[in-house]
């Protein structure tokens, strides 16, 4: 006997140290933990800060640029190494010796030069600066959609959490009403009062239930995981709802306007850019104005600058034809900026149509809702006047199987009810928001 409890707890011992943790946790905890470590929001946010970094490129069409250049140089050219002595105003009337001007020995110059380009009239550059700013809008607002349904996302995957949890009570009362069965199948057989197939048959049924409480712990984990996943949080623990399912009322207005939703906002900015976009290829035919300027020192030693100028102009330009390149890319810009006006029709009319069918939906499972609890009460009510009559020995073993059976049965429909009604609630909220 020792000898065999020993074992047994050689045996356990492992089983006990790698069985994972529970951690309570709350729905507004899980929604506020993926809003803040969820990767696909952090995504998201850097599809923000990339939109918001072709808009800050578009500050070029405004802001100066500047540049700052040292150059060295060494010739015996005679224009050059004349050019250098006048840039560094060292000449001297020997210099203007034919000989020398012909044949002139080595020279060195080192040119320090500030330059600065300022646009000035740049058409096509303002509506490229107005279609980045649109894409920035759309990203951002994009971003928020998608916070919005991670935490749709979340509450679903915590609702599932609760239902594996709820499947796994039902499942135990009712392996415990199993097992009460059983020991009152196993007496009343020994009594002589029931058939060896009559306690067969609820053994067969408690068995048939472990199983099903197998898989219905296996679902609590599988759940908790999908959880942890949208947390960006690790496996160690299983995580555990502090409240269990129960219906939740309805919180959305029905008078919501489909246009207010970010997603569709969104999309009539991203429309906007593409508009902004053709408009900046057709005011690429226009001319530009930009002014220009530089300040240059000189001396024919490093870093070093005796001698000085400056230059300041401003160039009118004018690209009047580059083949058919513009004319291409502004038949392409055109198709693209039709081609989203179409989708955004189409998006519309999806999202009204999926709008429509999710309150529909929701109808339904209020519907099935009632009648799955007038079903559960119904199944409750026959169990027990089936249980009395078999304690009293006055009911069938089968019928006493079949009526345990159909009330799991009807606890689990109920439940899965619930969670596909609060679901739906959520769904159609999201949907309104």
């Amino acid at each position: 006997m020792k000898q065999l409890l020993y074992t047994a707890i050689l045996i356990l011992i492992p089983i006990i140290s790698t069985a994972q943790k529970i951690k309570l946790i709350t729905k507004q905890e899980a929604i506020a933990k993926a809003n803040e470590q969820n990767n696909s929001l952090k995504m998201a946010e850097q599809d923000v800060k990339a939109a918001q970094g072709d808009y800050r490129q578009t500050n070029a069409i405004l802001l100066p640029t500047i540049g700052v250049s040292h150059t060295a140089m060494k010739t015996n050219n005679p224009l050059m190494a004349f050019g250098f002595k006048l840039n560094q105003e060292i000449l001297t009337q020997n210099d203007f010796n034919p000989t020398l001007l012909n044949d002139p020995e080595s020279v060195e110059n080192y040119a320090t030069k500030i330059e600065v380009q300022q646009p000035l009239l740049n058409f096509d550059g303002f509506y490229q600066r107005s279609a980045a700013k649109a894409k920035l809008n759309a990203a951002e607002l994009q971003s928020e959609r998608t916070k919005e349904y991670m935490s749709l996302e979340v509450e679903k995957a915590y609702m599932q959490l609760q239902l594996a949890y709820k499947a796994v009570d039902v499942l135990e009362k009712a392996h415990e009403t199993a097992l009460e069965h059983k020991r009152i199948a196993d007496n009343s057989y020994k009594q002589g009062y029931l058939q060896k197939s009559d306690v067969l048959a609820v053994e067969v049924r408690v068995t048939e239930i472990e199983n099903q409480l197998q898989y219905a712990k296996s679902n609590i984990i599988n759940a908790s995981n999908y959880l942890s996943v949208l947390m960006n949080d690790d496996y160690d623990k299983v995580l555990k709802p502090i409240d269990s399912l129960r219906v939740v009322e309805e919180s959305f207005s029905e008078n919501s306007i489909l246009e207010n939703r970010k997603d569709i906002q969104a999309y009539e900015k991203a429309t906007l850019a593409y508009e902004k976009m053709y408009k900046a290829d057709k005011m690429s035919f226009m001319p530009r104005l930009n002014l220009f300027g530089s300040y240059e020192l000189y001396d024919d030693n490093i870093f070093q600058g005796d001698a000085n100028g400056y230059l300041v102009g401003a160039a009118l330009s004018w690209t009047i034809f580059e083949g058919s390149k513009r004319f291409g890319k502004t038949q392409k810009s055109k198709a693209a900026y039709e081609k989203s006006k179409f989708e955004m029709a189409q998006y519309k009319a999806t999202s009204t149509m999926e709008l429509d069918k999710a309150k529909r939906d929701l109808q339904d499972a209020k519907n099935n809702l009632k009648l799955s609890k007038l079903s559960l009460e119904q199944s409750e009510e026959a169990l027990r006047i089936r249980t009395n009559r078999f304690k009293q020995g006055l009911e069938k073993t089968t019928d006493l199987l079949m009526s345990e059976t159909q009330f799991a049965q009807k606890q689990l429909e109920y439940y899965s009810t619930v969670f596909k009604h609060n679901y739906m609630l959520k769904y159609v909220e999201f949907l309104t928001k």
